[in-house]
């Protein structure tokens, strides 16, 4: 059960915003902590590592992409700066219309922060999302791309639990 809630987790955090995938650069290869801020104030922060390659990065894009066409879109504006990228999109998920708006800011080579504010449909209020990354390093030794280092120590790779088929993680098309 821990296993399930440390993938949703992971989902969660690593495709907060799927329709961003394809806009997005690699990040920089190496160790990247990640800081995800909930709206709920009795949620603490949630802290991962992640080891990551371009190889890796680009298949959890991927992921991310093909999440992100199971929805369909009537909306999408994406406007980038030299400092920032800014996506807001009006899409229909499960039957039901929601918006969002994402502003990126920072390096892909350092640190980012991504702040997603979602409204879905039926929903009492808009819900905001904060992911704080920073370049820690390269991989310790005993990590290999595609490692996840949760807060509590547990750590799992998500080229693991992809060939092992866990939920949400699908294998891509051949």
């Amino acid at each position: 059960m821990a296993r399930l809630r440390a993938i949703s987790f992971l989902l969660l955090t690593s495709f907060a915003v799927p329709a961003l995938a394809a806009e997005l650069p690699s990040r920089k290869p190496g160790l990247w902590e990640m800081e995800t801020t909930l709206p709920n104030p009795k949620i603490p922060k949630q802290v991962i590592r992640q080891c990551v390659d371009t190889a890796t990065d680009e298949m959890m894009q991927s992921r991310a992409q093909s999440m992100g066409s199971q929805r369909e879109c009537s909306k999408r504006d994406i406007q980038k700066s030299a400092s920032s990228i800014t996506i807001d999109s009006t899409c229909t998920v499960a039957g039901k219309s929601r918006t969002s708006h994402a502003v990126i800011t920072g390096s892909f080579d350092s640190g980012y922060t991504m702040t997603v504010t979602s409204q879905s449909e039926g929903a009492p209020e808009a819900m905001t999302i904060t992911i704080a990354a920073k370049w820690i390093g390269p991989c310790a030794a005993d990590q290999k791309p595609g490692d996840i280092i949760m807060a509590n120590g547990m750590k799992m790779n998500i080229m693991d639990a992809q060939k092992l088929g866990a939920p949400g993680i699908r294998q891509p098309p051949q």
